[in-house]
């Protein structure tokens, strides 16, 4: 399991660590419990959301962020199909918790899922974004009816980075959720679940 420890200096006499690492199975309820917080209600009509709906909380690319066993960030990332080929994931949505906020946890958490996507063979990552934020970590937009979302997105808001070469050539379409490649870390089960 990927873990990173950083210390932040929360008072002149107190420290604290947080620690970013994959999502497992126990962190379900804490990430529902923080993306209710950071985006409320009408979370529900993001387009990752409509996406994912029907398969699966987690992926192997999700990542948290954790200080003292409170989730502060958390990023999902959903193993996507576009007009049927595999091999891309959809990013988002990133919650990080407001007390925590400008102290780089997004960006690390976006680094890492990056990161581990394209160690484990993924050829492009989406988003729905803005490109003055994302595109510090290669997000581009796509090409005009490339890539389709199921419900309404701004087209000019669909970024992807190609973690292949050429890779966004492959990839047109409706996407997709698709069933985790891999399994779920289940710490409770002592192992993958």
């Amino acid at each position: 399991m990927n873990t990173h420890a950083q210390t932040h200096s929360m008072a002149p006499t107190m420290t604290t660590s947080i620690i970013t690492r994959a999502a497992t199975l126990h962190d379900t309820a804490a990430i529902g419990a923080l993306q209710a917080r950071v985006f409320g209600p009408g979370r529900f009509a993001r387009s990752a959301y409509r996406v994912r709906e029907g398969k699966g909380a987690l992926s192997r690319f999700c990542h948290v962020a954790d200080r003292n066993g409170r989730l502060i960030a958390s990023l999902r990332m959903t193993e996507i199909t576009i007009g049927g080929t595999s091999g891309a994931a959809l990013l988002g949505p990133i919650a990080v918790d407001p007390d925590f906020h400008s102290q780089g946890l997004g960006s690390k958490l976006i680094a890492e899922a990056l990161d581990d996507a394209k160690a484990a063979g993924l050829a492009l990552v989406v988003l729905v974004g803005d490109e003055p934020y994302y595109g510090r970590f290669g997000f581009k937009p796509v090409a005009a009816r490339t890539i389709a979302f199921p419900g309404p997105v701004n087209p000019a808001r669909i970024l992807a980075v190609e973690l292949q070469p050429n890779a966004s050539a492959r990839f047109h379409g409706l996407i997709v959720a698709s069933e985790p490649a891999a399994p779920i870390p289940n710490p409770a089960a002592g192992g993958k679940g």
